[in-house]
């Protein structure tokens, strides 16, 4: 599995910790992709932003789960959401993560990375992303309502699918200035062309770069 993880601007200064949570956590089985910020030097985004990229990579098929976050998670959440084909949970714990994966079975997840962030937060989130990933997802909870959890997760795909257009779409009729910002973070071309797996969304991103 490929995970990204993205921060926005006010917790840039978070990212290699959560980083390296990550990479020890799991990088041992899955790819982990840095696109930042990598620090307070990168090109900011916002937590706006980070809900754009994580629908451009989730669409394209550049990565299979985000990992990203705000202040609070409650904003960054609320932008991955508003994107078709991305379902995100905002996490607080371990159980969060365990019940998330299991029962929503999502691919992206919001952490706050201020409030609450504080003493000890990386082995909070070493827990939180061991939890996340410790069964495959959508296994149900309690397993007595697997069918039953299963079958509300595929009516919410096709729910989705009813009420967000298409994410080309929303690339062609997006602010162009804003999109070319939030694509501008230092490994965007590190990770991104070498693992889309949509030729249109790779092509329209590639042009949207060098205009």
């Amino acid at each position: 599995m490929r995970i990204a993880l993205i921060n926005e601007n006010s917790q840039a200064s978070k990212n290699k910790i959560i980083y390296d949570a990550l990479t020890e956590v799991l990088g041992q089985e899955h790819e982990i992709h840095n696109y930042g910020m990598l620090d307070e030097n990168d090109n900011p985004i916002t937590y706006v932003q980070a809900g754009l990229l994580s629908a451009i990579l989730l669409n394209s098929g550049a990565c299979d789960f985000v990992i990203t976050g705000c202040g609070t998670g409650e904003g960054a959440m609320m932008a991955l959401n508003s994107f078709p084909n991305v379902l995100c949970g905002h996490i607080n714990d371990p159980l969060d993560a365990y019940l998330f994966s299991q029962i929503n079975a999502g691919n992206a997840i919001s952490l706050g990375f201020a409030k609450g962030f504080g003493w000890g937060s990386e082995l909070l989130l070493k827990d939180i992303f061991t939890n996340l990933f410790k069964e495959k997802m959508g296994n149900g909870y309690p397993k007595e309502r697997r069918e039953s959890e299963q079958n509300n997760k595929r009516i919410l795909d096709n729910v989705k699918k009813i009420t967000h257009v298409n994410m080309m779409d929303i690339l062609k009729n997006i602010d162009k200035q804003f999109l070319k910002e939030t694509i501008n973070t230092k490994n965007f071309n590190k990770y991104f062309f070498e693992n889309c797996k949509d030729n249109e969304i790779k092509k329209f991103i590639e042009t949207t770069k060098n205009s």
